[in-house]
């Protein structure tokens, strides 16, 4: 695993996504209060970003905006239809005002 800076904490608005890239992946991370979660940025039903859709923290989802996946942020599992394959999610730690997301390294 290698980790990666990828924000500044206080920079994340609480129930937004934000798009990044870090090592070739395209991830939206999500903060919730003290957490940060990071999964990949792509809809496994339409290949649309997850970022450009709405945050739901009550139930820990993101959805897409064009179909209606929903997606756990903590699983990638999606939670509803018409999306049936997980999107990966990846270890987000906070160190200082600063936030790291951990990529799994290349064989």
């Amino acid at each position: 695993m290698t980790k990666h800076k990828v924000a500044v904490f206080a920079e994340l608005v609480d129930g937004a996504a934000w798009a990044t890239e870090v090592a070739g992946h395209d991830i939206a991370l999500v903060r919730e209060g003290d957490t940060v979660y990071a999964i990949e940025d792509w809809c496994s039903h339409g290949e649309i970003p997850l970022s450009d859709g709405d945050v739901d923290l009550a139930a820990c989802e993101i959805e897409c905006f064009l179909h209606g996946s929903r997606f756990n942020l903590k699983t990638g599992e999606p939670t509803c239809l018409p999306a049936t394959e997980p999107v990966p999610v990846y270890s987000t730690t906070i160190e200082g005002a600063d936030v790291f997301v951990e990529i799994p390294t290349e064989i």
